[in-house]
């Protein structure tokens, strides 16, 4: 089995802010695992927020081995890769992906089929509307025509005229998400102003390092708060369930689709609704969750289209539902781009 790996710049279709940065482009690697013919295809796309950038994981890659030997099985080879990561979960999610997709390729399986669910089921994904200048608000409203579900980035000093401008525009469900921007009693005046304007969730409103906090807006906000930055692993579930009502997983952030799914199961343990989310990523990634997301409440799987250079075809999204690809493995595909596989 022989890796190699590429840098890939994707560029967004307009600037995409969040509480504490704006990015008008973000840097991800592919990482390709050939075998007999078959090529499996990952993606890492690292986050500051965690310590992560694409100069730390293009070093851990070109210190990785070339040759491995061929995977008889997707564990064996995670357990074979995981170490050469250094502990980044972006890097450990691109061999995750490229691990599993070369398996089920050979193995003549899509890859929800591995996890024994039915791509027909998949949910509804929202489309997020970043922050950004109050006037663009109607014309990202505009493109965001064929979703029929919302995710609004707040956590700014004019969060109420975002949303009222959101809601001059469309009667969508719509979702916020802070991004820890809010401080407690910020959070507390929100939840309730954003329950009388039909909001359906609130996503991170506080710090991470805030869960006792948290735990207070839980008790009385009138709509259910979502972990996001909080919950990093299935480890993490156990001491934040009794915060929030769900969290969101993502594989930049767990590092892994088996950890993904053990992340679903112990979230039914401990009753909390599951939203399964991304980075700003390509279908490659973006394609790797969504084959997870008939087992979860709801999807955030929007990276892709938020970009406006994908060099790869995957996921679909029909009327704001996600539509799994046929063939076999992830069942992406790569356009005609220079270097990629």
């Amino acid at each position: 089995m022989e890796l190699s790996f590429i840098p890939y710049r994707i560029q967004c279709r307009h600037p995409f802010g969040i509480a504490r940065s704006t990015h008008e482009y973000y840097d991800v690697v592919y990482v390709y695992l050939q075998e007999n013919g078959f090529v499996g295809r990952g993606e890492a796309a690292p986050s500051s927020r965690y310590s992560e950038t694409i100069e730390l994981v293009l070093s851990r890659l070109e210190n990785c081995p070339t040759y491995f030997d061929d995977i008889s099985n997707p564990e064996l080879g995670m357990e074979k890769l995981v170490p050469f990561a250094g502990g980044m979960k972006s890097l450990e999610a691109a061999f995750s992906m490229a691990v599993f997709d070369v398996w089920t390729q050979k193995q003549k399986l899509p890859l929800y089929s591995y996890f024994g669910v039915e791509a027909a089921v998949a949910p509804v994904t929202s489309f997020t509307i970043a922050i950004g200048e109050l006037d663009s608000i109607p014309e990202k409203i505009k493109e965001a025509e064929p979703y029929a579900i919302l995710k609004i980035k707040l956590g700014t000093k004019n969060d109420k005229e975002i949303i009222d401008t959101v809601r001059d525009c469309t009667e969508k469900p719509v979702r916020v998400d802070a991004n820890e921007g809010w401080d407690l009693q910020t959070a507390l005046e929100m939840c309730e102003w954003l329950a009388e304007k039909n909001i359906e969730f609130v996503e991170q409103p506080l710090p991470a390092d805030q869960l006792d906090k948290t735990a207070i807006l839980r008790s009385s906000s009138p709509i259910p708060i979502f972990a996001d930055e909080n919950c990093m692993t299935s480890q993490d579930i156990p001491t934040i369930a009794h915060a929030f009502h769900g969290i969101n997983i993502k594989l930049m952030k767990c590092g892994c689709l088996l950890e993904a799914k053990r992340m679903i199961e112990t979230a039914r343990k401990h009753d909390l609704q599951i939203m399964l989310g991304c980075m700003v990523e390509s279908s490659v990634g973006i394609t790797a969750a969504a084959h997870l997301s008939p087992l979860v409440d709801y999807a955030d799987l929007d990276g892709n289209l938020l970009i406006d250079n994908d060099p790869y075809t995957g996921v679909s999204v029909i009327n704001g539902q996600i539509v799994l690809p046929k063939g076999n493995g992830l069942g992406v595909e790569v356009k005609n781009v220079s270097g990629l596989k």
